[in-house]
């Protein structure tokens, strides 16, 4: 894991072991939710001139909402990327609906949060909401526990495979040559980059990109719904053909479903069409799915629902016998996602990796290609690191 800055305080209690501690042997019934706390950190990207673009929006900093659960002694921590409004709408719509709640009862909480957001937004910034706290739940339950949280979740699988993600649309070819070079020397056999922002570009881009990874490593494209219906189709069949692109995400709007299926339909055979990262409620997973949009569908834990949502759409994805890909938030991914029966892989997003060091100890790294659960920490394995992440702070106070 690395390691920033010579301070160390971490939240809640000292960090439990498995199998040992308040509340994992008796008298783990009846644990009510004593508390929410609601922080957000704001981090600036580390790209040219400090920004970052993709094929549709250009931004200087990721933020990252974070949530404390608290009962039995034990603090659950949770997370979503989002705007900070997302902390004032989890503190003033959900703290107060979980506290006093069954701990040891996450779903029930999370049914109540979404029938109580309904006015308020539903979609959106409710569904983040509502993934950071449900995520926050569950990590609390795991550790009252004193078990992995992927141990605690109907598990199929005990690692995750990643592919790295990033290659802005703003990179020099240099620096987008040496960082998917740096993902596949760390054993990474899939690498994605941004696309279609400057179609003319394009082309120069994905040679650069494939000289650098070699014939070997699988090369993804993300057009992040920027290209009309033919524009899409005519990348697809150049980027199948000249850079073996195997997988393109939202080359038009995750919205067109039709559009998805136009491609899916029409382009070359070996190249996926995939989307989901923006779906919030289970019927924007629904909806592609039935339109026959996707060849793999994704999801983000951080805003579909959370872990409760999450497990939702795992099962519609597999009802129709399609994939599902994990769309960044590794720290929370890596564990939710061992419950995802049609597991294809995680995005090991360069932002969300540089954020959730800077907040957290206990990250995963990943190691032949994949993240791997640590099974001697209980929860998620996090713990916020305080005094590194105040500097951050956009939203809420240092606990203590």
């Amino acid at each position: 894991m690395t390691r920033m800055g010579a301070s160390r305080q971490t939240s809640g209690t000292e960090p439990e072991r498995p199998g040992g501690g308040a509340g994992v042997a008796d008298g783990v019934d009846g644990v009510s939710v004593e508390g929410v706390r609601v922080h957000a950190f704001s981090v600036p990207t580390d790209g040219p001139d400090g920004a970052e673009e993709d094929g549709t929006l250009r931004w200087e900093a990721t933020t990252a909402i974070v949530v404390e659960v608290l009962a039995g002694g034990r603090t659950g921590v949770g997370y979503t990327y989002g705007d900070v409004s997302t902390a004032g709408f989890v503190a003033s719509q959900l703290a107060p609906l979980v506290t006093g709640g069954d701990a040891l009862a996450p779903a029930a909480l999370w049914h109540r949060m979404f029938a109580a957001v309904r006015n308020a937004g539903r979609p959106g910034v409710g569904a983040m909401a509502v993934s950071a706290v449900d995520i926050a739940l569950w990590d609390l339950k795991a550790r009252l526990l004193g078990l992995p949280l992927y141990r605690l979740l109907p598990a199929v699988h005990d690692q995750v495979p990643v592919y790295g993600s990033g290659g802005f649309t703003n990179y020099p070819h240099s620096r987008l040559a040496g960082q998917l070079a740096g993902w596949v020397e760390q054993g990474i056999p899939r690498v994605k980059i941004k696309t279609s922002r400057h179609p003319g570009q394009d082309a120069a881009r994905l040679s650069a990109a494939r000289e650098a990874i070699g014939p070997d490593t699988e090369l993804f494209a993300d057009a992040n719904g920027a290209l009309s219906r033919k524009e899409a189709l005519y990348w697809a069949r150049r980027m199948a053909g000249e850079w073996d692109v195997r997988w393109l995400e939202e080359p038009v709007s995750s919205d067109d479903t039709a559009g998805l299926r136009l491609l899916r339909d029409q382009g070359p055979g070996r190249l996926e069409i995939a989307a989901g990262e923006y779906g919030f409620v289970l019927g924007d997973f629904a909806a592609l799915l039935e339109a026959g949009a996707v060849d793999c569908l994704q999801a983000d834990v951080t805003r579909c629902g959370g872990i409760t949502g999450l497990l939702q759409v795992a099962g519609l994805a597999a009802a129709h016998r399609v994939d599902l890909s994990a769309h960044c938030a590794p720290a929370a991914s890596a564990h939710a996602f061992c419950a995802v029966e049609r597991l294809r892989h995680l995005e090991y997003f360069h932002d969300h990796v540089r954020v959730e060091e800077r907040l957290f100890d206990g990250v995963l790294r990943p190691v032949g290609g994949a993240l791997r659960p640590a099974h001697d920490r209980p929860g998620l394995g996090l713990q916020v690191r305080w005094a590194d992440a105040e500097p951050y702070r956009v939203h809420g106070h240092r606990p203590g």
